[in-house]
Formats: structure tokens, sequence, C-alpha cells
């Protein structure tokens, strides 16, 4: 259960008076995201404006460090994991953005001197804070701290209510929730919610007074990235100014080998329009592993008004690190399929499906008898899909039979045991992590 939170709707439970002016909502059309999950430095995932501020942090310190409001301090701090000492230097590392999406996060309520949390649904145009790695972390209006949501993008169930009515445009296909990106970022790309043709560059730990702008319309190619690894293809994306996308039960680790992009390599795109990347199986040092092969799908998924773009791509020079991970980053959650529409076109055709030797050894081994159906070679890494994503471009799933071992020849002359096993139809999906939550890949 989610309950929802509408654009200019004060909280019931605040820390902070909403009548004193601390945040501003704007009224912003919705938009249309490509899948559930997004990572915090997506190229359009937030939105600016010319107005000067949307959020007086210099406020919210204020009142957090007025002894006079220790208990208040000490239950907001302890919902974001920090120290009440800590709460003037986390603030100053916080930049104000609107939501261009219905986004999922834990908010919380100030009741009997606790931080009481619950999962929520804050419309489009609802200013909030994020911290420097994408993640919202405050919400403006009334002070009250959020958390990365922990649930299942794809079931849940939106409480409305007579103050928080169903609003205009809320399809629950667009609703996302924002994962964080595996490094710092030094300044966020967003879009003028006003002028959609207006690129803002915001540096993190900003308020607006140092933005600089560009022109959103102007197109740029998507980069040649067959062969890299997914961190290093959605780093070298974001420095274009273009959207990382994927498929599948989750976010691929970042470590996974890229065999093809849609649209390919050359193609114009403009600003913040989604790039879906396939990729092969990889493990992580975690020991989690995305076998499944991400299907291409369409480009065009950012809004009508997001084009190309002009934005300094400084800072973003594609990292061989390693993956990293956030404490902020939900424990235990299922990243769903990349469900949501993507614009106006539908998938494209399936991009390659199979992928270089498996990174190490199945966890267990399958009948002899039990081979892949006669195709391309088998993807030695291949794990089975996630039965979320019925598009996935994984090769088909082995006769629920085993073929008798007395009949027949096998379909190939090469041992079954010379490659992984294919998927066995009874093994559950295991494309994402069950704990820990999924690295995220992309940063600026």
């Amino acid at each position: 259960m989610v309950k929802a939170v509408a654009a200019g709707v004060p909280s019931l439970a605040p820390f902070f008076n909403e009548n004193q002016g601390l945040g501003r909502d704007a009224q912003v059309r919705v938009q249309t995201a490509h899948g559930g999950l997004q990572q915090g430095d997506t190229p359009g995932l937030y939105g600016g404006s010319k107005q000067p501020t949307i959020c007086d942090v210099a406020r919210l310190k204020e009142f957090l460090t007025d002894p006079a409001n220790e208990r208040k301090a000490q239950a907001w701090a302890t919902a974001l994991s920090l120290t009440t000492a800590e709460i003037p230097d986390y603030l100053g590392r916080l930049t104000p953005v609107l939501l261009r999406h219905d986004t999922l996060v834990k908010n919380h309520d100030y009741k009997k001197g606790k931080a009481v949390p619950f999962s929520a649904l804050l419309q489009t145009g609802i200013a909030i804070l994020v911290d420097e790695r994408g993640l919202p972390a405050v919400k403006c209006s009334c002070g009250n701290p959020l958390r990365p949501f922990e649930g299942d993008t794809t079931r849940i169930k939106v409480e409305f209510d007579d103050r928080n009515e169903e609003w205009k445009g809320y399809e629950k296909s667009s609703v996302v929730a924002v994962r964080p990106a595996p490094r710092e970022v030094e300044q966020l790309a967003l879009v003028d919610v006003h002028e959609p043709d207006r690129g803002v560059n915001r540096p993190v730990g900003t308020t607006g007074e140092d933005d600089t702008t560009f022109d959103t319309r102007e197109r740029r190619a998507v980069p040649d990235l067959a062969g890299t690894t997914f961190g290093q293809a959605s780093r070298q994306l974001v420095g274009t100014g273009l959207a990382a996308a994927f498929a599948g039960g989750g976010l691929p680790p970042d470590n996974a080998r890229v065999t093809a992009s849609d649209p390919p390599a050359g193609t114009e795109l403009r600003f913040g329009e989604y790039v879906t990347l396939s990729v092969a199986g990889g493990a992580t040092s975690g020991g989690s592993s995305s076998g499944t092969s991400t299907p291409p799908r369409s480009g065009s998924g950012s809004d009508p008004g997001s084009s190309g773009s002009t934005r300094d791509p400084s800072g973003t020079t594609p990292s061989t690190s390693s993956p990293s991970s956030s404490t902020s980053s939900p424990s235990g959650s299922t990243p769903p399929p990349s469900s949501s529409g993507s614009g106006s076109s539908g998938p494209s055709s399936p991009g390659p499906t199979s992928g270089p030797p498996s990174a190490g050894p199945p966890s267990s081994a399958a009948p002899p008898s039990s081979v892949p159906p006669s195709s391309d070679p088998p993807p030695s890494s291949a794990k089975p899909p996630s039965p979320k994503d019925p598009t996935s471009s994984s090769p088909p799933p082995p006769t629920t039979s085993s073929p008798p071992e007395t009949t027949g020849s096998p379909p190939t002359s090469a041992p079954v045991t010379s490659s992984a096993p294919p998927p066995e139809t009874g093994r559950p999906a295991t494309s994402a992590p069950s704990t820990g939550g999924p690295t995220a890949s992309t940063t600026a």
C-alpha cells in the first residue's frame, strides 16, 4: 500500500510548518519514463525552473540547528542515518529540483517525537532536495526526510483520499523509483518544467544561483558502446546527455558486457532520450549476476519537449572503477522489469541474445539430457529470464519434458557439459539480487 501525496497539499504531520514557505511545488506535466527504475544521474530525470528558490535550504538548516527544535532534529537525522552534528554539512550537499515523474519514496511523518516511515507516491511537480547521488532526500514544503522506496514498483496499490485525490495524468505504468548513481555527481542536467526547450545544468549543492543553460533541442549521436561494460556505457551516455535504459528483472551489474544498443551507434537523439543497452551476463564481486540478455527497445523514451543537449560533459568521463554500492540503496527489494512505456514507438527488433563465455560456473548442474533448442549457440552465462519480463530476448526455454535418452541424437555434437546448463523450467528467476538492492550503473 502506497499513500498518494499530491503537489501543493500540506502534510498532516510535517517536521516544518508549511505556512512559513520553506518550499514551493509547481504544476508540471507528468513525463513518461523508460522503466520503473531510474538512476539518480539520468539526464532530464528532474526539472528546474527560472524561479531563484524552490526550496529554502538555509531556512531548513536554521530550523534544524535551533536548540529549541532539538527533538525534531534528532528524529530527522535518525531517519537519514545521520547525527544531529552532521545535519548542516549534509544539507549543504543537497540540491533542489522538481519532480518530472510520479515518484515512489519512503516518506516520514513527525509523530510523537519520532519520524514515522510510510511508502508514498509523490506527484510530479513536488519540490524536493536530492543528494549527491541523485536520491530524493527531503520534501521541501514540509522538510520531511525521504529515503529510497523499498518495494516492487510493479506491485503497488496507491491509496488516494479526499485530500490527495487521484490526479490528472496518473498512470501506474509511469511511476518510477530512483536508485543511486554509482558515484557522486558534480552537476545535475535538468529540464525547465515551464520551457522544455531550455536545459539547466545545476551544480550539486547549489540552489540555482550557479545554473547554466543549454538547448535541449540540439541532437547528439549515440556513441559506439559495444564491448564496453554496462557501467562504462551508461557513464558515456550520461556525459552525452542521453539516458541509459535496460529491460529485464533489474539493473545489470556494472561489469556486464554490452553487446549492442538500440538505437545503434551514430543515431542522433534529443537530450534525455533513452538508449537501451543489451548486455551479456557478468557476475559482480557480491556474487550476483545478470545472465539475461537485455532486448533492445525503442530509444524514444523521453518526453516530447526534451531534445539534444549542448551541456558541458565535464566531470562525466567514463570511469573503470568497480561498481559501488550505496548505503541508501534499499535492502531486500526486487527491482521490477522495465515495464512502463517509452514513448509512442514499441519494441524494436531484438538485438544480440548471446554473450561471451560464462564468467563463472553455474551454482547447480542440469540433467545431462537437458539441451537448448536448436538455434544459435546458447550463451553459457545465461540465467533464466525473469517471469515478469515477457520481452526478454534470452533464448526460448527448453521443452518442459526431457527427451528420452534412448531415442534420437542430441541436437548438437558438443558435449552438454562443455557449457553452462540451460535454464530449468522450474528454476526461479535470479536476475535481481535478493539482498542489498541492485547496483546502479550510470553516473555523471
